[in-house]
C-alpha cells in the first residue's frame, strides 16, 4: 500500500536506518515485490542499492529494476495519464489500486533519474548497463503506453524518453564513441533510428544556439559518432525491423516509411554541417560524404553549399570535398564554374605526401578522361605534373609518369609536348608559368617535358625506365594507374631488395625422354663400323 505521507526519494533513501540492504539480493527484493503489493515500500531498498558506485553491485541493481518496472508496465500496474502529485493522491478519492500505481510510477521515474545518472559513470560496463535497461523502459513504455492517448488516431513510441538518452548521450564533457558504438544496434530498427534523427536535430539546435555556433569539440565529436553509426536502408522493404508494431495504421506510421527516413536523415546532417566544425571534424566528414551521406538524401544538391566551402578552404579538406562534388557534377548536374582551375592549384608538392593521395589521384583521373577537355586544360595539367615530379618522391613518380602518358594518349594534341621541333634560337627558359593560378595563361603550350627527359636520369632504376617510355611511341592501351595508388615506399624497397628469381637456361625444346631406348642397333652398327 502507499505510505501515509510524502517520501522524498533523495533524502529518504539516504536516512533509511536498514544498513543490511547493502548485503540484500536485488533479485529477491524484486521478487517480494511482485509476489505481494505488501512489500512495495522495500522498492526504496532496490532504488538505495542503485545507487551504489560499486560495479558489481550497480549492475545487479540496474538489471533488477529493469525485470521489476518492465513487469509493472506489462502488468499495467503503473499510472496511465497525467501523473498527480503524491500528497494530491493521498488526499484524493483514489482507490487502493490507483493509490499503488501513482506510487510505483514515482518509484520508476526515480528509477530512471538514477539510471540515467550511471550513463556518465567511471565504469564502462554499468553505463552499457544503464543504456541496455533505458533500452529496455522504451521498449516496454511503447508496449504499454503510460499516455492516455486514443491509440487509434495516435502511434504509441516513447519520444521523450528516446529525447533525453541521446541528450545524454551527446554529452559536452566526456567522449562517449565508446557507448555510441554499443548503441548502434538499436538504430538497426526503423523506429529507434527515426526518432533518434530527430532528437539529434533538436539537441545540435539548442546546444550549438546556447554556444552561439561556436565549436565544441567534444560535443560534436560525440554527435558525429552518433549519425555516423546510422545505416540508412536502402530501399522499403530493408524497412521491417521495428522496436515497436503499432496495433492500427502501422503502415501508415512516418517510421515505416522510406522517404520519411530520408527526410529525416537529410535534416539531421544539414543542421549539423551548418554550425562551425573543429578542422579536424571537417576531415571525417568529407571522407564519408560521398558513399554515406548523399546517396540516402532525398536533395543531395543540398550539399552544394558546404561542399563547394570546403574545396575554398584548400589542403586536406579541399582534395577530401573532390568525392562529394564528384557525385554532384556526375550525378545531379552541378554546375561548378572554376572547377578546373581549382583542381589545377590543387597541384601542389605537398599532394605527393598526404595521407589521401591516392584517392585524389584517382578522382583527378575520372575528371581528365573526358575527351571534349580543351587542349590547353590537359596541357597545363601534364605540364603541371611534370613540374612537380622533379621533386617528388619515387612512389608518387611511379604514379604521376602514367599518369602524364595516359593523358597524352587520350589527346593527341599533347603531343606537341613531346616533339616540339627545334629551331637555330633554342629558348633558354622555360615559357611556362609554375606560378600563374589560371591554367589558360600557364603558357603550357609553349613548352615541352624536358622534366621526364631528365627523370630518366634518376636514381631509381624504376622511375627511370617509366621515364624512357616517352622515348619510343606510346601504345595505345591506357596505363591502368589503379594499381599504383596505394603503393608506399616499404613495398618499393621490399621490392627492390627482393632476390631474383633464378631462372632455367633452356637446353633443348624437347626433354629426351628415350635415349638409349630402341636405338640399340645404331649402337652396335657404330660399334662394328669402329672394329672395322
Amino acid at each position: 500500500m502507499a505510505p501515509a505521507k510524502k517520501r522524498n526519494v533523495s533524502s529518504e533513501i539516504v536516512d533509511r536506518k536498514c544498513v543490511k540492504n547493502n548485503k540484500m539480493d536485488p533479485d529477491s527484493v524484486v521478487k517480494e515485490i511482485l509476489e505481494s503489493k505488501k512489500h512495495a515500500n522495500d522498492v526504496f531498498d532496490l532504488l538505495e542499492m542503485l545507487q551504489s558506485h560499486k560495479e558489481k553491485q550497480a549492475i545487479n541493481a540496474i538489471n533488477a529494476c529493469s525485470k521489476l518496472f518492465c513487469t509493472l508496465l506489462e502488468r499495467k500496474d503503473l499510472h496511465c495519464g497525467t501523473l498527480p502529485d503524491e500528497e494530491e493522491a493521498l488526499r484524493g478519492e483514489y482507490t487502493a489500486q490507483q493509490k499503488y500505481e501513482i506510487f510505483m510510477c514515482h518509484r520508476y521515474n526515480s528509477c530512471k533519474e538514477i539510471i540515467f545518472e550511471h550513463l556518465d559513470h567511471e565504469e564502462h560496463s554499468v553505463k552499457e548497463s544503464a543504456l541496455c535497461c533505458l533500452m529496455r523502459f522504451a521498449e516496454s513504455e511503447g508496449q504499454h503506453p503510460l499516455e492516455d492517448l486514443d491509440w487509434s488516431e495516435h502511434y504509441s513510441f516513447p519520444k521523450e524518453l528516446i529525447q533525453l538518452l541521446v541528450g545524454r548521450l551527446l554529452s559536452q564533457t566526456t567522449d562517449n564513441a565508446l557507448l555510441l558504438s554499443r548503441f548502434q544496434e538499436y538504430l538497426e530498427m526503423g523506429d529507434v533510428r527515426f526518432y533518434v534523427m530527430g532528437a539529434i536535430r533538436d539537441s545540435v539546435t539548442k546546444v550549438m544556439m546556447r554556444n552561439k555556433g561556436m565549436p565544441l569539440p567534444v560535443y560534436q565529436n560525440n554527435v558525429f559518432s552518433l549519425m555516423s553509426n546510422i545505416s540508412m536502408p536502402s530501399n522499403e522493404s530493408e524497412l521491417c525491423t521495428f522496436m515497436i508494431t503499432q496495433e492500427t495504421k502501422h503502415e501508415d506510421w512516418k517510421a515505416t516509411k522510406l522517404n520519411e527516413h530520408r527526410r529525416a536523415f537529410e535534416k539531421m546532417w544539414l543542421c549539423f554541417l551548418k554550425y562551425k566544425l573543429p578542422p579536424s571534424m571537417y576531415k571525417r566528414v568529407l571522407v564519408i560524404m560521398h558513399d554515406s551521406i548523399l546517396p540516402h538524401m532525398s536533395k543531395p544538391t543540398l550539399m552544394i553549399d558546404f561542399l563547394t566551402a570546403a574545396y575554398d578552404v584548400g589542403g586536406a579538406i579541399s582534395l577530401l570535398a573532390l568525392n562529394g562534388l564528384f557525385v554532384l557534377i556526375h550525378q545531379h548536374n552541378l554546375d561548378y564554374p572554376d572547377f578546373y582551375k581549382k583542381l589545377y592549384n590543387l597541384l601542389e608538392p605537398s599532394v605527393f605526401h598526404v595521407k589521401y593521395r591516392a584517392r585524389f589521384f584517382h578522382l583527378a583521373n575520372v575528371f581528365l578522361s573526358s575527351s571534349h577537355l580543351p587542349v590547353y586544360l590537359v596541357v597545363a595539367f601534364a605540364k603541371r605534373l611534370a613540374r612537380l615530379a622533379l621533386t617528388a618522391p619515387p612512389t608518387a613518380l611511379l604514379i604521376v609518369l602514367p599518369f602524364i602518358y595516359n593523358l597524352i594518349r587520350r589527346h593527341p594534341s599533347c603531343r606537341v609536348l613531346i616533339h616540339r621541333p627545334t629551331s637555330q634560337d633554342d629558348l633558354v627558359e622555360d615559357p611556362y608559368k609554375m606560378d600563374e593560378e589560371d591554367p589558360a595563361k600557364s603558357c603550357a603550350l609553349e613548352s615541352s617535358l624536358w622534366e621526364i627527359k631528365t627523370l630518366q636520369e634518376h636514381y631509381h632504376p624504376e622511375v627511370s625506365k617509366t621515364a624512357k617510355l616517352i622515348n619510343t611511341p606510346l601504345p595505345q592501351q591506357e596505363d591502368d594507374i589503379d594499381e599504383l595508388l596505394e603503393i608506399t615506399a616499404f613495398e618499393l624497397m621490399e621490392r627492390d631488395l627482393k632476390a631474383p628469381s633464378a631462372k632455367t637456361i633452356p637446353l633443348e625444346f624437347e626433354t629426351a625422354t628415350q635415349l638409349l631406348k630402341g636405338g640399340g642397333d645404331v649402337l652396335q652398327e657404330h660399334f662394328c663400323l669402329d672394329l672395322l
